[in-house]
């Protein structure tokens, strides 16, 4: 029997490459689904029929982070994957689909009758049959991620974004209120399942139960992690719906997606790129702290000005998408956009222990946490929505404290490099946001502002802000200026990058 060891198969393409697919296809995801939320809530959806979609979601994603039952971060940590091993993890898929759905489906009459909206009951009924379609893409998404192909992820989020953006639209034209975005969810798990097994058929089917202990073994505590983890991120608006009604969960509930998607916009899907690249410099047993600065480096110096410019331009952009009646929308987003920042700060905070086999550890420090964010939302909402949305700004604060000691020891990243990585990123951030600021104070505040003077100030301090990121030597730089070089037609400005990259 041969002792060598099992090698992981050779990458797609380049990290680089990756995360440009990975960005493009969560660029373009993300302007159809901002697109049809934009034409929805100024056209067909009031906020408080936006509120009642928003606590059945919410409800059924606290059940959902099951549905993955960690086989995506379990396989891009194998050194190698056969079909065997592909088999049981389909398997499983399979199996918790049924798990998830069945728990979303009992929990509709009682979720119903708590919140006095009968119709909660038959809209989670139909995002439950929308998880019975996800084992479709599980193992196919986590084939292609543990092999960098996120040519297919491209794909794949394109194609079922799509879909979504078509039925919710037409539904919602037809008058089916808030029960419009419930089928698009559904529509969105059916397209997702069918384009991911077109791309990288990996069938759930005929069922391979031998051997899969395993699997259950670590994916059992990743989905104690998940949801633990759905239960501080999706519980937010059901809390608010349940203290303050479906008018302010529709407000404070658009406020927080528009924030999330706003940073999804800013920093692509290179999340999920990082995870398997990780993984292959574990493997080399190389040092993982340079690469992790690297990381913090891009996150803040692009997701900083980005939120906080978001934060200040709230009011205009506010009425600019969608109208006079969400104009309660700004002070919210304001306040939550902040928050943003504070959790880029120590990206990776799950990935990597979960990675480096410090599950239980970190299983202790998401309990913490998600403590701690539920009792600050709920204090916050005796003060009503903005005291809610202040709630996040406590918690993201009380996050950065949490997390920072335990990946510092996990990752042994130098702390004096990151501290300087924080400067010169809230330098850039700074000198970004300096012409509007200065615009509100001596011409035009968010109230009066016009869309063209906006749009110049935002340009302009792309231009400082780019510019104090040379001046500063911003470690990003190197990173960024790749990125740009592996875009269509990069190549043409590659010269320009080689000249304005620091020495």
């Amino acid at each position: 029997m041969s002792d060598t060891k099992p090698q992981r198969e050779e990458a797609a393409m380049s990290v680089r490459g990756a995360a440009v697919w990975a960005m493009g296809g969560q660029y373009l995801s993300f302007a159809i689904q901002f697109i049809t939320s934009v034409i929805i809530s100024r056209l067909f959806l009031s906020p408080a029929e936006v509120g009642l979609f928003s606590i059945a979601l919410a409800a059924a994603l606290v059940v959902s982070v099951l549905q993955d039952f960690g086989l995506t971060r379990y396989m891009s940590g194998l050194p190698s994957v056969d079909a065997d091993t592909q088999a049981r993890c389909s398997t499983v898929a399979l199996l918790f689909s049924f798990v998830v759905a069945g728990l979303i489906a009992v929990s509709a009459l009682p979720m119903a009758h708590a919140y006095g909206q009968l119709a909660l009951a038959p809209m989670l009924l139909i995002i439950a049959a929308a998880y019975l379609f996800i084992p479709l893409a599980v193992v196919p998404m986590a084939l292609m991620g543990r092999a960098m192909n996120f040519r297919g992820h491209f794909i794949v989020n394109l194609g079922a974004a799509l879909t979504q953006a078509c039925v919710a639209l037409t539904l919602a034209a037809l008058g089916y209120s808030a029960f419009a975005l419930a089928w698009a969810t559904l529509a969105n798990g059916v397209a997702r399942g069918l384009i991911a097994q077109y791309l990288r058929p990996a069938l759930p089917y005929p069922l391979r139960l031998q051997g899969i202990a395993p699997v259950l073994s670590v994916g059992s505590r990743l989905s104690g992690l998940y949801a633990n983890y759905g239960i501080s991120a999706r519980t937010p608006d059901m809390i608010v719906g349940k203290l303050l009604g479906l008018n302010s969960v529709g407000l404070y509930s658009r406020a927080a997606s528009l924030s999330d998607q706003f940073r999804t916009l800013i920093s692509g899907a290179i999340g999920s790129v990082f995870y398997p690249a990780f993984a292959r410099k574990r493997d080399n047993g190389e040092p993982l702290g340079p690469a992790y600065l690297r990381v913090v480096a891009g996150y803040t110096a692009i997701i900083w000005p980005g939120m906080a410019g978001l934060a200040l331009a709230a009011e205009p952009v506010v009425k600019l998408l969608y109208g006079p009646r969400w104009e309660a929308v700004a002070p919210l987003l304001s306040t939550i956009s902040l928050t943003e920042i504070f959790l880029v700060m120590l990206p990776l905070q799950s990935d990597l222990p979960i990675l480096l086999g410090k599950i239980n550890q970190l299983m202790l420090y998401a309990l913490t946490e998600t403590c701690l964010s539920l009792t600050l939302l709920a204090a916050g909402c005796q003060w009503g929505t903005q005291g809610a949305a202040a709630s996040r700004l406590v918690y993201g604060a009380a996050w950065v404290l949490l997390y920072a000691r335990f990946l510092h020891r996990l990752v042994g990243f130098d702390a004096r490099q990151l501290l300087v990585i924080y400067a010169k990123s809230a330098l850039s951030t700074l000198a970004g946001l300096a012409p509007l600021a200065l615009t509100y104070g001596l011409w035009s505040g968010p109230s009066t502002i016009s869309l063209p003077l906006l749009c110049a100030n935002v340009l302009l301090g792309g231009v400082l802000w780019m510019g104090t990121m040379l001046a500063l030597r911003h470690p990003a730089l190197d990173d960024l200026f790749g990125l740009i070089g592996h875009l269509p037609g990069g190549r043409h400005v590659q010269p320009l990058l080689d000249w304005l990259k620091p020495a």
